[in-house]
Order: structure tokens, then C-alpha cells, then sequence
């Protein structure tokens, strides 16, 4: 049924909204925010300046139920104020690492306003490298680098999310857009036939999938020491990289629990990893039809359809938190 709202406002000659309002109806989950606000902070250290360029998506929740029945703002924070809040915490505290960030941030949402009760902050991050710079007689290797001149890398992105609900904390950090290839060391042999099976076996192909990853940090709550974030980063990425290139691959399952393995092995900080790994295909030519041999020299490279591996990894006795699809994430 519908039921008269709050009157309007006497200078607003439009009649007063009505909320309309169902027997057995209730109000569900529900959050609110800005996303995706682009801030670059450069800071200048002498004649050297470093770069840090985000994309920050805010989300709070809480006690909002009235805004969505009657329409009343009384506890609502405006987008535009977290919006403002991300650029002035930029300038503010800095940007030393995504995940450090988004701590400042969800902390300030939750105790700076009592009806917002859970703050998730997520960040995707974009990484920039120096230009070599020419020397005194313009030669342009070995001379060093440009102190402020960069190129855009075209490699992963880096993610993070941080939730916050007053008392405990969970961060997951991640990539995603990791291109990587093994030209040889991978064979796929031994599966299941049946009637429509026409792919054959190999003992030798070309493996290479685009990673994207999360990984869920054990440390929850301000009581414990804080990680490293940058140092957890890239030396998670380089484990994932390293038993990518190292593992002899019968499959990409294989390789993808190895890569996870790797991490939960060398990385006390990780509790999870989840990964989503689609298999970009790579098949010989037929070269025959004109009198060549190919030898695994050439290949067609094919973009769809592809197989696509995902699975979690965990330390034992940890529970599986990430969820199942990344895109949620």
C-alpha cells in the first residue's frame, strides 16, 4: 500500500513523494558511494618525482534504511563528500601503497560518521616507469633515468579492497591483466575421449593465460602488525611469476596450484589465493598444403573461445573467504 511520506518543502510546489511500502517487503542489503575517482599524487623529491596513479571506488553501508523508504538524507553522506575525501586524503597522508590508502580511508568513513557502519574501499592501481634518460653526449643507453618523465607499463594492474566494519578489517589485494607465455616445458595428454573429442594430444605446446589473482591477508585487526604492502606485492608477484616459469606443466591446473602453492609457502602474510586463469590457446598451423614441415614454429593464436582454470589455494586451516567470482571482487 502507499503511504503519505514527510511533507515537502512549503517553497516546493510539487506534491509531497510518496513511499510506497508492501506487506512482506523488506529492505536488503544495500550500499552506496563513489566509484572509480581517478587521483595521480606525485610527490617531489628534489628533481626525482614518484608517481602513484589510482582508480578508488568507495562503498558504505549502514543505518540507511530511511533513505530508502522516505527518501530522508538525515544520515546520508553526500558521493560528492567521499568523492572529496579521496583526493584531500591524497594530499593529506600521501598514497604509500594501495592498501595503505584505502586503510585511511574505510578508518575515516566508519568512526567520522556513527550510521555508516562498514566502509569497502576498492582500488585498482596503475604503474608508470621512468624513460631512460640520454647522457651529457646524447647516448641514449646506460646514461640513467629521466627523473620526471614516464611510460605507462602495459602490464598488470594492481587491485586492492579494504573493508572495515568498526573492529575488524579485511584487505585482499590482487592483479589482474598478467600476460604470460611458456614456449615450451607444458604438454596436455591423457584426458578423457569421447565421441565429439577431436583435440589431439600433444607432448610439447606453447602455454600462456592471462592471470588474474587475489590474495587475502591473515591480519584483521589493529592489534596486529601491519605487512608490508608494497614488499608483500611485488614479492608475491614475483612468486607467482617464478613458479609459473619453473614448473614443467601437464596441465593448468598444475600450474596454478603451483603458483599458489609458491605463495602460501613463502608469504606468512597470505592466508588465501584465488585465481581465475583463462588458457590462451596457441595451435600449430598446417603448413603441409604448402610443402612445409612445421616443427612447433608456427602457431595461430586464438582469443575465444578459451578454457578457463579457477581455483583457490589456502593455508591449512583457513577458511576460503574470496569470492568464487572475481568480478565480484
Amino acid at each position: 500500500m502507499a503511504v503519505n511520506s514527510r511533507p515537502a518543502h512549503p517553497s516546493d510546489p510539487r506534491p509531497a513523494p510518496r513511499a510506497v511500502r508492501g506487506q512482506h517487503v523488506i529492505l536488503g542489503q544495500n550500499q552506496y558511494g563513489k566509484a572509480e575517482n581517478r587521483v595521480v599524487r606525485i610527490t617531489r623529491d628534489g628533481a626525482t618525482h614518484h608517481i602513484k596513479d589510482l582508480s578508488v571506488s568507495v562503498a558504505l553501508s549502514g543505518d540507511m534504511a530511511d533513505v530508502h523508504h522516505s527518501g530522508s538524507n538525515a544520515n546520508v553522506l553526500p558521493t560528492d563528500t567521499t568523492k572529496n575525501t579521496v583526493f584531500a586524503f591524497a594530499k593529506e597522508y600521501g598514497i604509500e601503497s594501495a592498501e595503505q590508502f584505502g586503510i585511511h580511508l574505510a578508518r575515516h568513513f566508519v568512526t567520522s560518521q556513527e550510521p555508516i557502519r562498514t566502509a569497502r574501499i576498492r582500488v585498482e592501481e596503475y604503474a608508470w616507469e621512468r624513460i631512460p634518460a640520454a647522457g651529457a653526449d646524447g647516448r641514449p643507453a646506460g646514461a640513467g633515468e629521466s627523473g620526471h618523465s614516464f611510460v605507462r607499463k602495459g602490464q598488470e594492474t594492481r587491485l586492492a579492497q579494504i573493508t572495515y566494519d568498526g573492529s575488524s578489517w579485511e584487505v585482499v589485494s590482487g592483479l589482474k591483466d598478467l600476460v604470460v607465455m611458456n614456449s615450451t616445458d607444458s604438454e596436455f595428454w591423457g584426458y578423457v575421449k569421447d565421441k565429439y573429442t577431436t583435440l589431439p594430444e600433444t607432448r610439447d605446446r606453447i602455454l600462456a593465460t592471462e592471470v588474474s589473482g587475489r590474495w587475502r591477508f591473515g591480519w584483521s585487526d589493529d592489534t596486529q602488525p601491519m605487512p608490508d604492502w608494497e614488499t608483500s606485492y611485488e614479492e608475491t608477484r614475483k612468486h607467482l611469476l617464478m613458479a609459473f616459469a619453473e614448473t614443467y606443466s601437464l596441465s593448468l591446473q598444475q600450474t596454478l596450484y603451483q603458483m599458489g602453492t609458491r605463495v602460501i609457502t613463502h608469504r606468512g602474510e597470505i592466508d588465501e589465493i584465488r585465481f581465475s586463469l583463462p588458457n590462451k590457446h596457441h595451435f600449430l598451423v598446417d603448413l603441409e598444403p604448402f610443402g612445409l614441415k612445421n616443427d612447433n614454429e608456427v602457431y595461430y593464436a586464438a582469443d575465444r573461445p578459451y578454457g578457463l582454470i579457477e581455483a583457490t589455494v589456502l593455508r591449512e586451516g583457513r577458511e576460503a573467504r574470496i569470492p568464487v567470482d572475481l568480478s565480484n571482487l
